[in-house]
């Protein structure tokens, strides 16, 4: 399939996942009304950028002159359509996940502060968010550097 027809087809899916005209935009709408999806989806961020991006990409087709398929698009866009609708049907996309962590969150609370009698119970930490703690070292080697140079300047009076 091309471009036009792998969208149209994730379209169609879209709108009959989530009963919605708007197919992919309401599937647009839904990641970004969703608290914390990057938080518990892997590559959350990077779906919700590529689906407006390729809605951007279709409009740009079906509404400006000199735009079609074959200058806009290369053929790995095509493969994310294809692969992100095979992601949909295997209930593997970011809001069928989110909506599992969801589901299992409770369920995993409850077992952290209620241990089960076996010996197979293991508590595992939340995930470290990377971008979170770069910012939260870079803070604090901003500090740092802020007493030190108070240090040497007082020092120096």
């Amino acid at each position: 399939m091309g471009f036009i027809e792998s969208y149209k087809h994730l379209e169609k899916l879209c709108s009959e996942v989530l009963n919605d005209d708007r197919r992919i935009s309401a599937y647009i709408d839904e990641m970004i009304n969703t608290p914390r999806g990057s938080y518990f989806v892997r590559g959350w961020d990077n779906d919700l950028k590529q689906l407006k991006h390729y809605r951007w990409v279709r409009n740009q087709i079906a509404h400006e002159p000199d735009c079609t398929e074959y200058n806009m698009c290369e053929p790995s866009d095509t493969v994310w359509l294809d692969d992100f609708y095979s992601r949909i049907m295997n209930q593997t996309d970011p809001l069928a996940l989110y909506s599992k962590a969801a589901k299992s969150r409770p369920a995993q609370k409850s077992a952290q502060t209620h241990p089960p009698e076996s010996s197979t119970y293991a508590y595992s930490p939340p995930a470290i968010d990377s971008k979170k703690l770069a910012g939260c070292l870079i803070f604090l080697a901003g500090i740092l550097m802020i007493v030190v140079a108070m240090v040497l300047i007082s020092q120096r009076l």
